[in-house]
């Protein structure tokens, strides 16, 4: 694995160096995971308020690897991830600067009629023993599933901290979202569907996000959160970097950030 990582940082190395390299005084881009993307975003917004002379830009989600290859072969700056640094990303020269806490929630098409299950249920829904929305007392309607691939961050914190989770095993007529977007997008666009990712308040906005055992992703007894953070190699640090890092700490941005539903972190 730490071959074929730093054999991809490597390629993604020599395509930019055809390109030309990063300036200090070109556009700072943040790349990564979904996990976040418009609370970061929202972040975003307060520092071009407050840093009108940088030229800011959160793009749409490459995951969280994708963005670590970035930064490691110095095509970007600054990249988003929602899960740990390796061993041999740290050996790489990678520093982790993690800036909140996003709880991982459950969430359904309303037409679903479910506001509240049991961990117990949830379980038995994803590996299709539950195959009708009304044998939980909801609407006559199959249920349709929506996973996400092995390495998404959301799913390994469900596999670590949801009860059942750490052998659950997909049902096959479950469908794989690729990205974060698209995983919230089918929730919200088909009828009976079912899927989960990070937690966000405008996620409550045309879907009906569950409670778990009878805990929101909010409360303090529900069980499951992934990690925002930043990340930057060891001696590219800037002036633009140091001050979006600065501004992603700073009271404000933990205002915005308990806003969305998350918790900052602070070292």
């Amino acid at each position: 694995m730490r071959t074929f990582a730093f054999g991809l940082a490597l390629s993604l190395g020599v395509i930019f160096s055809q390109t030309g390299s990063v300036s200090a005084d070109s556009t700072l881009n943040v790349v990564g995971t979904g996990d976040g993307l418009e609370m970061l975003r929202e972040i975003g917004e307060g520092f071009q308020s407050a840093h009108p002379d940088i030229e800011l830009s959160i793009p749409p989600s490459i995951g969280s690897g994708g963005g670590i290859a970035a930064v490691s072969s110095g095509a970007e700056r600054l990249g988003r991830v929602a899960r740990p640094l390796k061993d041999s990303e740290v050996d790489f020269g990678l520093v982790y600067l993690p800036i909140a806490k996003i709880p991982s929630a459950i969430f359904a098409h309303p037409s679903t009629g479910i506001t509240s299950i049991s961990s117990e249920d949830l379980v038995k829904l994803f590996t299709g023993e539950i195959s009708n929305w009304s044998d939980l007392g909801g609407a006559d309607m199959r249920v349709k599933l929506v996973r996400r691939e092995d390495a998404d961050s959301t799913l390994q914190v469900l596999r670590s901290s949801m009860p059942g989770w750490k052998q659950l095993k997909f049902s096959p007529r479950s469908k794989t979202a690729v990205t974060t977007q698209e995983a919230i997008n089918t929730a919200k666009d088909v009828e009976g569907a079912i899927a989960f990712g990070p937690y966000s308040k405008p996620l409550e906005d045309g879907l009906s996000v569950l409670k778990v055992d009878g805990n929101h992703p909010t409360d303090a007894g529900y069980p499951s959160a992934v990690t925002l953070a930043l990340i930057y190699k060891q001696g590219t640090m800037d002036g633009q970097m140091e001050a979006f890092i600065d501004f992603s700490r700073s009271d404000g941005a933990s205002e915005l950030i308990e806003n969305f539903g998350g918790v900052p972190v602070k070292q």
